[in-house]
């Protein structure tokens, strides 16, 4: 089901962040302290009265090489590209000012539906600066109070008035991959050039969001779905920073994945930005595999080098297979397929109970964890409790005797005992029983 989108636009300081964090609520990540991994807070899931839909918050950009005008306009646009329905934010304590009559200007262009959001009605002055915001000339206005609570309910029905309810529709099994990346990486000479192996047959189908075309790619008489994601290609400044700044179609792409490709680029090396994109995946327990592109315009370097060089940027990430290949020249690229089903497997592996406590136990034993203020971390028994990815739940003494360290250590076994290359697995542990001893 192709989720809608709602973008939060306005002038900084109106309170978009306030409101987007009390939509979305407190998503708490799987994976809360990894190192290296920046979260990105522009985007998430949200959920009202089953009614699912994307949140975008365009406060959550980084505009400090731009002047203001130009930052209010990036915003503005990313909304009117990537969203179905705005909500312009402003302040009913200051009043209507002349950036929010730019903001204004730059809405009038879209068809979309757009619901202004006086904010702090609260406030004694807001309610003398109400009718000001008529002026605007759009068609709905909701006072509200982000902090007090005031109109949020009639705010979020208005948004979501025509969403569809989430529904259960018959799940397709098979498995959907995304080749995702900076802009010019690769990314699509890499689909094309899978789709144009001898073995592979391809059929076009509509893509389930505007902004990703989905083929289904059949490999050893097995179907994957592919989603590509359309970089930005518009020019201008504007768009410069959209394309740089908005890791929105990315972020969507990566949400309807099993497994994501990072593309890097040989030629260039690896970027911060290429961090936050894998972090972003793996926060979202999506398996991973490294494709370096134009690996044949690397003559300097052997991949071993290469591969020092990638462990130690991706840190957080050192069980993700890394494939070297050229898309253009199509060089290598036949081991990547071997990957992505290796990975497949992977990520719904499921360990038998039994097994699992014996290699627990004896991780355990070997090294058993340091008292703490007398007391002890005692593990009881280890379940696997769910795939894609893989989870384990630990019933143990007193989960807050579990230290960072030990639990990576926990995770170092598993991964030492089982194969998980290019899956995160999630380690949960809860307390036997209530008891505390």
């Amino acid at each position: 089901m192709k989720l809608p989108s709602v973008a939060l636009v306005g002038r900084p300081n109106v309170g978009k962040s306030t409101l987007f964090n009390k939509i979305v609520g407190k998503q708490v990540s799987i994976i809360e302290d990894s190192p290296g991994i920046t979260r990105d807070r522009i985007y998430q899931e949200a959920t009202y009265n089953n009614k699912r839909f994307y949140l975008i918050d365009t406060g959550g950009i980084d505009a400090s090489k731009m002047d203001f005008n130009s930052e209010i306009q990036m915003q503005a646009e990313i909304a009117i590209q990537e969203a179905d329905i705005v909500v312009f934010m402003v302040d009913g304590k200051e009043g209507l000012t002349a950036n929010d009559l730019l903001v204004r200007d730059i809405l009038r262009k879209t068809e979309k539906k757009v619901i202004v959001a006086i904010n702090k009605i609260d406030v004694k002055s807001a309610q003398d600066n109400l009718y000001d915001f008529y002026e605007l000339g759009f068609d709905t206005y909701i006072p509200i109070s982000s902090i007090h609570n005031t109109g949020f309910i009639e705010l979020m029905d208005n948004i979501t008035m025509n969403f569809k309810e989430q529904e259960f529709e018959n799940e397709d099994t098979r498995i959907k991959f995304s080749i995702i990346g900076r802009p010019n990486v690769g990314k699509s000479s890499l689909m094309n050039a899978l789709l144009n192996e001898e073995r592979v047959v391809v059929s076009n189908i509509a893509g389930t969001t505007r902004d990703s075309i989905d083929s289904i790619l059949k490999y050893h008489n097995e179907e994957f779905v592919m989603i590509d994601t359309a970089g930005m290609r518009k020019k201008g400044k504007v768009f410069e920073a959209v394309e740089k700044y908005s890791l929105f179609r990315s972020l969507k792409s990566i949400d309807r994945s099993d497994i994501c490709l990072v593309v890097i680029n040989a030629e260039e090396g690896i970027k911060e930005h290429d961090k936050h994109i894998a972090g972003y995946a793996i926060e979202r327990g999506k398996g991973l595999i490294f494709v370096v592109n134009k690996w044949d315009t690397v003559t300097e370097e052997t991949i071993q080098d290469f591969e020092k060089k990638m462990r130690a940027e991706f840190q957080f990430a050192p069980y993700a297979p890394i494939v070297y290949l050229s898309a253009l020249t199509k060089k290598r690229i036949h081991t990547l397929m071997p990957e992505i089903i290796k990975v497949k497997e992977n990520i719904k592996k499921e360990i038998k109970t039994s097994i699992l406590n014996e290699v627990i136990r004896e991780a355990y034993q070997l090294n058993i964890p340091p008292s703490y203020k007398g007391k002890r971390l005692k593990i009881y028994f280890v379940s696997q409790t769910g795939i894609n990815p893989p989870k384990f739940t630990f019933r143990v003494n007193n989960k807050g005797l579990v230290h960072f360290s030990y639990e990576r250590y926990l995770e170092n076994k598993i991964r030492e005992n089982f194969d998980f290359t290019g899956t995160p697995i999630i380690l949960q542990f809860k307390n036997r029983n209530g008891d505390e001893e």
